[in-house]
């Protein structure tokens, strides 16, 4: 029998609680970012070992998202949830009491386990206890959180390395994890959702865990040691593919699957959870290509790139609940169509930035994007769970929110790669002008020598403004093809189906 919704203050507490552990735990992954060379240099690792301390909680994240929903059914879904978040307020404890990497790897492996229920099951709790006419309000709160988190990381992370200690980044969890435990744990009293003990399906379990691991890994080092050229890189991709390839044939053909692949053949799922995959591939890779550019070419500090780029979130945090009240009223896939259209159109703006922009000009378009975000994420995970009963929520949101982290990955690590290898391409192309012939470069030499750069140090300069250049077009490149692909999107979104309801139990209002 289907409990009834939750209302007043129950349900605001339930909702604040509930948002504290998603956003906690979401910001953790961006704030670490920006802590990795303090961090590296305080344990006497280099940077490149410093990043295992990324890694190592996005593989066993990466793993358990999956496993969310068999793991909901089998110990049920608030008990997840509460021992979840307690576990990562714990292993955040113990990571900010490390004095060695491998101590603070092994515990960040831990916190990234049990991190990866919190995610998709924090959106089930708050589903399952609103009014079937406020869910597509839920929905976009969680949303937010989701989103915004992302954003003030790099800007939270680097005021606490800046003024604290590295260890404070992990503790600042502890506050938002006590309060989210105790307060989830109250207001949801008695409603424990049913529990089915199913057997281990331990090949399928075996197969994950090789076949996510593996790829999460050869993501996350695949730039820094030259993709294919390395035969650790080689290994891991073969790893990945045969062993992803078994699970696929395992979980379909298996009685007890540990992970419910059935759900790609509801076609609104596959098409939602494709379109999430891709739009977070994208958009990721903007996140992380443009501070790392005013960072490395344009002489920004972490703090004030952060800065830069973080209007993308100030209308989200205040649209996004309008469009989960409103967004029943209308075609989801018009509303998502002008989120992509909006990331198309502010993506072909930031392709047009040049070398001496401003501050304004940088924040502009990330300001308007903000409206990208509102329309896009909140109507498409409506359009993932269309038609879904409430017992395969857990599973399809464990499964859509694999393939969107999943994606973000994919999005770093490839966007990073051309980035390189399309400044090493503008480089040299801009090298090619540089010669006797040439009048602009002879005048450009003869005014750097009476300025008393002589012999070798005018051609330094000259070396060096040309790699800023390269730099900035290659930008200008990455920006030009996420306007492409968002245009790809606005048009594969209208291959869904309506209605876009959900399947609400009898009585559920």
């Amino acid at each position: 029998m289907a409990l009834s919704p939750l209302h007043g203050s129950r349900l605001v507490l339930l909702t604040i609680a509930l948002s504290l552990g998603i956003f906690m735990n979401v910001l953790d992954v961006s704030i670490a970012n920006v802590a990795i060379p303090t961090l590296a240099g305080n344990l006497a690792v280099s940077p490149d070992n410093g990043t295992w301390v990324i890694t190592s909680f996005a593989v066993s994240q990466a793993i358990m998202l999956p496993l969310t929903g068999w793991l909901a059914r089998r110990f049920g879904e608030v008990k997840l949830f509460l021992y979840s978040t307690a576990l990562f307020t714990l292993t955040s404890v113990f990571c900010g009491l490390s004095v060695n990497l491998p101590m603070l790897i092994f515990f960040r492996v831990l916190q990234g386990a049990v991190s990866g229920p919190m995610i998709p099951l924090s959106q089930s709790i708050l589903l399952a206890n609103y009014p079937e006419s406020r869910k597509g309000f839920a929905t976009a709160l969680w949303a937010m959180t989701a989103v915004v988190a992302p954003i003030l990381g790099p800007i939270i992370g680097g005021w606490i390395t800046d003024n604290y200690s590295w260890p404070w980044i992990f503790y600042i969890n502890v506050p938002a994890g006590i309060f989210s435990v105790v307060f989830t744990s109250i207001t949801l009293t008695g409603r424990e959702t049913p529990i089915k003990k199913s057997p281990i399906d331990g090949v399928g379990l075996f197969l994950l865990i090789i076949g996510v691991g593996c790829l999460q890994v050869l993501l996350d080092k695949g730039n820094d040691l030259d993709w294919f050229h390395s035969n650790f890189i080689v290994t891991l991709t073969i790893i990945s593919i045969v062993s992803l390839s078994f699970l696929i044939i395992w979980e379909l053909t298996d009685k007890n699957p540990i992970i419910d692949l059935t759900l790609f053949f509801r076609r609104n799922f596959a098409i939602g959870t494709l379109a999430l995959t891709f739009g977070f591939m994208v958009y990721f890779s903007n996140v992380v290509i443009f501070p790392l550019w005013l960072q490395t070419q344009m002489g920004y500090t972490a703090t004030w790139a952060g800065f830069a780029a973080a209007p993308v979130g100030i209308l989200p945090f205040f649209l996004t609940p309008f469009v989960g009240l409103y967004m029943g009223k209308m075609d989801l896939r018009l509303i998502i169509s002008i989120g992509f259209a909006m990331f198309a159109y502010t993506s072909f703006w930031q392709s047009h930035f040049y070398a001496d922009v401003g501050f304004i000009q940088l924040i502009e378009p990330r300001f308007w994007q903000g409206l990208g975000i509102t329309f896009f994420f909140t109507p498409l995970i409506s359009i993932v769970l269309s038609g879904l009963p409430p017992e395969r929520i857990a599973s399809a949101l464990g499964l859509s929110n694999f393939f969107r982290i999943l994606g973000g990955s994919f999005g770093t690590s490839v966007s990073v790669t051309l980035w390189d290898r399309h400044e090493a391409l503008h480089h040299a192309h801009l090298v090619e002008h540089i010669n006797s012939f040439n009048p602009i470069a002879n005048q450009t030499i003869n005014q750097l020598q009476n300025l008393g750069l002589e012999g070798m140090k005018a051609f330094d300069r000259i070396v060096q403004l040309i790699t800023n250049q390269a730099y900035m077009i290659a930008t200008d490149d990455i920006f030009w093809l996420s306007g492409w692909i968002f245009m790809g999107l606005l048009f594969m979104i209208w291959f869904t189906k309506p209605p876009f309801l959900s399947k609400a139990p009898p009585g559920a209002e």
